[in-house]
């Protein structure tokens, strides 16, 4: 069978674990996918230059079936490069693994995530606080929830609901606003005049 070969064939490269994703198995090494083995075939990443190669190589994106859709990802399939003993396969791989490390680091960065990423934080809130002058969220974490309040009551009026202050303090602290304790309440309620 091909995915026991091409399972083999991957650990000269990285060791890695497997997990079921898009109805196949998906190989991870540093919590980031950078192969998928389904149906007899054997996929992939791609991303940066490597979607070029890909292409002229003849390798097909995988269409992930669902009920009612189709979703095309970004994985190529090479199980026709495998089975024919591609010689440039191995730096393909080693490609597709350090790319998929790389974007996943990025995705956990916090240059990566959104104002309405942060607990408590949804798309309107998001608006308000950039509107403040606040466009990112180590500006967010940089300034606080008593600064960041402030600007979007100078931004909206001074009749702003105080639960904005929470909901701010929450997305700082990783919790949601109504965890917050009556003394972290005062103390930031002190804070603000």
């Amino acid at each position: 069978m091909i995915d026991q070969a091409f399972f083999k064939y991957v650990r000269n490269f990285s060791e890695y674990q497997k997990r079921s994703m898009f109805g196949g198995i998906g190989l991870f090494t540093d919590d980031a996918m950078f192969a998928l083995v389904s149906n007899d075939c054997c996929y992939l990443r791609g991303g940066s230059g490597l979607d070029k190669v890909f292409t002229q190589l003849g390798c097909e994106k995988y269409k992930h079936v669902k009920k009612q859709t189709t979703a095309i990802v970004n994985y190529y399939d090479v199980t026709d490069l495998f089975d024919s003993g591609y010689a440039g396969l191995d730096e393909l791989v080693q490609k597709s693994i350090k790319y998929s490390i790389k974007e996943r680091k990025y995705q956990k960065s916090s240059a990566s995530r959104r104002l309405r990423d942060l607990p408590n934080m949804q798309l309107t809130l998001e608006r308000m606080v950039k509107k403040a002058g606040v466009d990112d969220v180590e500006t967010f974490l940089e300034l606080g929830p008593v600064k960041v309040f402030n600007k979007v009551k100078v931004a909206y009026g001074n009749d702003v609901d105080v639960k904005l202050l929470w909901k701010f303090a929450g997305a700082t602290d990783g919790v949601h606003w109504k965890l917050i304790q009556e003394p972290r309440k005062k103390q930031l309620l002190e804070l603000c005049e």
